[in-house]
């Protein structure tokens, strides 16, 4: 077995983290201790919720272009910079990985990076030199297919290949935007306890591990916590790479809600 390093993280709202608001300090905090736990990678291979196709499409191109996909931000969110370099080389290997496992795959030479890659590789690897790849999630958004895309990049033959999950464990929109009740906090922390049980606990086994992720739905408040799983989905993937309970798990606030963040190193 191959042993990437996997991390699945919450990566807050559009730009803010870098704009030093107040709600994302945690956030930033969070992801540069990280960054400084883990073993410095020789590649970078990113899942954002910002990226949906109808089969899995990996960015194959040498200089990627960022996508400021976010709407209503200052004028300086739109000048952020994060020159890394892609992978190509990375991309067809994982390609190639894909197709052999049965899964339908397109590789993408001229889509850039959106703002759940460089948001958080800005905060982590603020040199930009680590090469990086990213890979879309597929819009039927099945939470299966996800993990098996994950099983099957487990088996990539690439050292010292950091895999992310760019997402938010939790992503209600309209709970971001409004007052605070005691039930949205209850609804919030009751998932967040099942995420953490989930991804942590000795106790379960992998089967369970991964019937537990199949069927998310079924945790408390889930559709409260993600109305729509695009959020969610990348720690999916990042489950299908592990294929055990995370070695480290970090507990925050972020946006004001109860969010977390899952190591496998």
């Amino acid at each position: 077995m191959n042993n990437h390093q996997v991390l699945f993280l919450s990566h807050g709202g559009g730009p803010m983290p870098l704009l030093g608001d107040k709600t994302h300090v945690e956030m930033v905090e969070c992801l540069k201790s990280i960054a400084q736990k883990i073993s410095k990678p020789s590649a970078i291979l990113v899942i954002s919720a910002h990226w949906e196709e109808s089969v899995a499409t990996i960015t194959a191109g040498s200089n990627p272009s960022l996508i400021y996909d976010y709407y209503g931000f200052p004028e300086e969110s739109y000048q952020i910079e994060y020159p890394c370099l892609g992978a190509p080389e990375l991309a067809e290997k994982i390609h190639r990985q894909l197709a052999s496992a049965g899964i339908n795959a397109n590789l993408d030479k001229e889509r850039g990076f959106d703002h759940g890659v460089f948001i958080p590789l800005k905060i982590m690897f603020p040199d930009a030199d680590v090469p990086c790849v990213q890979l879309s999630l597929i819009n039927n958004l099945d939470p299966e297919a996800h993990i098996k895309m994950g099983e099957c990049i487990q088996g990539l033959d690439y050292d010292n290949l950091l895999v992310i999950g760019s997402g938010f464990s939790f992503h209600n929109m309209k709970a971001f935007f409004t007052a605070d009740t005691h039930d949205s906090r209850l609804k919030n922390s009751s998932f967040e306890s099942w995420l953490l049980d989930t991804l942590s606990s000795q106790r379960i086994d992998e089967k369970e591990r991964r019937q537990r992720l199949v069927s998310w739905t079924n945790a408390p408040a889930a559709r409260f916590c993600h109305p729509r799983e695009e959020h969610l989905l990348p720690l999916h993937v990042c489950y299908g790479v592990a294929q055990t309970e995370c070695s480290e798990y970090f507990q925050l606030k972020i946006l004001n809600k109860e969010s977390s963040m899952y190591l496998w190193s």
